[in-house]
């Protein structure tokens, strides 16, 4: 069995403002808040002696979450440019209210097909699937029977979620993965997938807490259409 240990990056500035962030945008690192979270989930992960590997993006944000956890576990850091974000187009920056005002058709197309990009960007959700799901073989490949963690942004992770249940495309924006949470993800030899967890933030408990004064563990799991992206 191989197992994927997915982490989302932690937050950056644009994160709390739920403002897109792509691979088109100002590509920015880790607010004080998200250096925390890098902290806390290579904490949380420093008592694992399978990870046999970290592969991350190679955003800025994600390669400052990946630096603290693999030193912790001992390990280089590798970087695949196929686990880098969507690029965004003109939506880089702007929340999701921000571009139902400015780009109404662009973005119903791009919640009804996959074939359908950003305005002004070249990649479709399906360009996304296909490079994610090249990291994602390659990495199965090279790394058969141990554990891998992979340090990537919200498209990339809902899409390997998605993929390991044979959901249809529109399903990577019913799916919560927050910043510096953990999913996982087990391949079997034959490539039946198991996803045996989801959006995963306890480690984070004592980083940050929401609004509500409510710990960030209780809200793992939920369907917020598009959610933060970055």
């Amino acid at each position: 069995m191989t197992t994927l240990v997915l982490l989302r990056h932690g937050e950056t500035l644009l994160t709390p403002e739920r403002r897109l962030s792509g691979s088109g945008g100002s590509n920015p690192g880790l607010s004080p808040a998200g250096r925390r979270q890098a902290q806390a989930a290579a904490e949380a992960l420093a008592h694992r002696d399978d990870i046999a590997a970290v592969v991350t993006s190679p955003m800025r944000r994600c390669r400052e979450t990946a630096h603290p956890v693999a030193a912790r576990l001992g390990l280089n850091v590798q970087i695949d440019r196929d686990l880098r974000e969507a690029d965004f187009g003109a939506w880089e920056g702007l929340t999701f209210n921000e571009v139902r005002e400015r780009y109404p058709d662009d973005l119903n197309a791009w919640f009804a097909s996959p074939e359908s990009p950003p305005s002004g960007a070249g990649e479709t959700m399906h360009d996304i699937t296909r490079r994610v799901t090249t990291a994602r073989d390659a990495l199965l490949a090279r790394h058969t029977g141990t554990t891998i963690l992979i340090v990537s942004h919200v498209v990339p992770l809902r899409t390997l979620i998605r993929l390991a249940l044979q959901a249809p495309p529109h399903t990577v924006f019913r799916m919560e993965v927050a910043a510096g949470s953990l999913s996982t993800v087990t391949y079997e030899g034959d490539g039946t997938a198991m996803v045996r967890a989801l959006n995963d933030t306890h480690h984070l408990a004592c980083t940050c807490r929401n609004r509500e004064g409510v710990p960030p563990n209780a809200l793992s799991v939920g369907a917020h259409g598009a959610g933060r992206t970055g």
